[in-house]
């Protein structure tokens, strides 16, 4: 196994491309590691592996990264989580990194553990939070546990690389900035593009549901609402906004609406301009999923409610008369202008 008495060579990113493009979680987890890597006076790398690339790998320099390496291949055209996690493996054989930190999508939490147990180190999953430890210098891995009651600050003194993964959208996405780097583009061993699964294809979800990361505003419905056809007024107000609709966990679980709007931990981590929660009381697993949103704008009949602790605008009063009102003033006002 590796020990910490290898010489660090800094953080490496596992950066995900989708479509041809680097999505948008690969910046906010190097701007992420960047602040990171400066408690540490190190270095930043990014992991970037595709079948093709249709975006500039450079631009990663803007957001904190000092070197991207780049691995396009046939074999990776659709996602493969055998050479996925024999790649990253090998990279970080090549490259002993002392932190490895990747998303916590689909792809990541398949292959992640995987490729951890290749070089014989743990894997802190769905992260919410990361610091360095002042004294240790260790990474300070936060994760919700015991079912999302309390949140578990994790080291792992004992063994590198220290590897998380840090859910989409629990970090903002720095504004990226003037700087350069090193582009990579090593020579892989062909034994790590072989692999006994085929992906025949891929299939991407489509439609407002699955871009509810992606919105500037995201207006959710509690309990609070009282009976699942309310939701139709929270529909009405994030239609009004050109946001997306999301949900708390007892009324997806009640069968109000769909998984895909659920926010919180067993749910979408969201952190939109704007966030609207109606009749939602602010349980810790739902504010740890929307708590890093820019504004918080809560709705509830309970002036003592947990959610208006976070609130930068508290609303007490009946949403069943708050939300179409506020429907219809913002709507009244995208007439005038």
């Amino acid at each position: 196994m590796l020990r910490t008495s290898v010489v660090s060579k800094g953080i490496l990113v596992c950066g995900e491309v989708r479509r041809g493009k680097i999505h948008s979680v690969t910046m906010e987890l190097v701007g992420k590691a960047r602040q990171l890597a400066d408690k540490k006076n190190c270095g930043v790398s990014c992991l970037l592996f595709c079948g093709e690339l249709d975006d500039a790998p450079e631009k990663l320099f803007g957001y904190g990264a000092d070197r991207v390496v780049l691995v396009a291949h046939a074999s990776l055209k659709y996602f493969n989580q055998d050479i996925a996690a024999k790649l990253l493996a090998h990279v970080i054989k090549e490259m002993s990194p002392e932190i490895v930190l990747a998303p916590a999508t689909t792809s990541g939490r398949t292959y992640l553990p995987a490729a951890a147990a290749m070089v014989h180190t743990g894997l802190t999953a769905d992260c919410t939070g990361l610091d360095i430890d002042d004294e240790t210098g260790l990474l300070l891995q936060t994760r919700p546990a015991i079912g999302g009651n309390v949140m578990a600050t994790i080291k792992t003194p004992d063994f590198v690389p220290q590897m998380s993964t840090v859910r989409p959208k629990t970090f903002r996405v720095p504004e990226p900035c003037e700087r350069g780097g090193e582009l990579v583009t090593p020579d892989i061993p062909s034994n790590v593009f072989e692999s006994d699964i085929e992906v025949l294809s891929m299939e991407y979800s489509e439609g407002d549901v699955s871009d509810i990361q992606d919105k500037d505003v995201v207006v959710s419905g509690g309990k609070g609402l009282k009976r699942p056809e309310n939701f139709a007024l929270v529909g009405a107000l994030a239609e009004a906004l050109d946001g997306a609709v999301g949900a708390s966990r007892p009324t997806v679980e009640a069968k109000w609406i769909d998984y895909a709007h659920q926010v919180g931990l067993s749910g979408k981590v969201v952190s939109p301009k704007i966030y609207i929660a109606a009749g939602i009381s602010g349980a810790v697993q739902h504010l740890a999923g929307m708590q890093t949103a820019q504004k918080i704008i809560a709705i509830n009949k309970d002036p003592d409610a947990p959610i208006f602790r976070v609130a930068d605008v508290a609303l007490c009063g009946d949403l069943n008369d708050i939300l179409p009102r506020l429907t219809e003033r913002i709507k009244k006002e995208a007439r005038r202008s």
